[in-house]
């Protein structure tokens, strides 16, 4: 069966080129005519692994294709355009279709699965490290892991295995907002701080007192949320992926260097909209979050 992927930014490619390599047949879907030509151009994905460039030229189509009909999606774009995303192929998707949905932070996983009633949308987090150097070049800088779960606790699919022999590491989740609500605090304990500063993730080790206030107040919704393991020995976590990735500059740090659109809304923005919905106070987030905003604002970025 054959896997379309929507989103060619570095993970969507890492997942296309390493699928194609274990013999699965793969497309990819492009946003318009100029992407398609730029992508023919450049004659298919490079990825560079181990110092090794391999090019891979994987069969690529417009979004807005009349082309077979979709059973398995991998959508892989940012959280901001997921839902948009989603339903420009909705008329191709068939009933039942299953649906990959691999962003960061939460709320555009419950958006797109509302949007697509029809379709089985399966949540996944991921630890892998890889960034794009060029266009439709991706390096895979990091071995990680990845979950996949359902939010409505329906079975693991039979299909699970072809991705571990692919060579992507993976397991199933039972409780798969568990994961994507530590990992939501990960995010919201370093990235934000990361642009304030204008630094390296280890950089943080000099802000301790402000990461444990804010670990304290993470932990605070993610009790509150009922997510009891995802708050256990949060700081503790953090300090540790700050130590690991000392000399990394975060995701949305990358993204504010390079006057991109931050994933703002679905990481502290929606911590923060959880924090008011349950009635908690989180000064600090909140201080922080709008901090962050006027950052934004001054750079010329969108804020949400």
């Amino acid at each position: 069966m054959t896997w379309y992927i929507l989103g060619a930014g570095s993970l969507g490619c890492l997942w296309a080129t390493r699928l194609a390599r274990a013999g699965q047949p793969v497309q990819l879907l492009l946003r318009d005519r100029q992407r398609l030509n730029a992508y023919r151009e450049r004659g298919g994905i490079t990825l560079s692994e181990d110092g090794r460039d391999s090019l891979y030229p994987l069969v690529a189509e417009t979004v807005g294709h009349a082309g077979a009909p979709i059973q398995r999606l991998l959508l892989a774009c940012k959280a901001y355009d997921a839902e948009e995303a989603a339903a420009s192929v909705a008329a191709r998707l068939l009933p039942g279709a299953e649906i990959i949905l691999l962003q960061n932070g939460l709320g555009s996983q419950q958006a797109v699965a509302a949007h697509l009633p029809r379709a089985r949308c399966l949540y996944a987090s991921s630890t892998e490290g890889a960034f794009r150097d060029g266009d439709f070049r991706v390096v895979f800088a990091g071995r990680g892991h990845t979950w996949i779960g359902d939010e409505r606790q329906g079975p693991a699919p039979a299909w699970l295995a072809t991705l571990n022999d692919a060579g992507i590491p993976l397991d199933w989740s039972d409780d798969i907002l568990e994961r994507l609500w530590r990992k939501l605090g990960l995010n919201c304990a370093i990235n934000p701080l990361t642009v304030l500063y204008q630094c390296r993730n280890g950089e943080l080790a000099g802000h301790a007192e402000e990461v444990a206030g804010l670990c304290d107040e993470l932990g605070q919704l993610l009790h509150a949320r009922g997510h009891t393991d995802a708050a256990r020995e949060l700081q503790s976590e953090v300090e540790r992926v700050i130590a690991a990735t000392a000399k990394n500059y975060s995701s949305m740090y990358q993204d504010v260097a390079h006057g991109r659109r931050t994933e703002i809304a679905y990481l502290l923005g929606h911590a923060c909209a959880e924090g008011r919905r349950l009635g908690l106070g989180l000064p600090r987030l909140n201080a922080l979050h709008e901090r962050l905003r006027g950052l934004l604002r001054q750079r010329g970025l969108p804020e949400a």
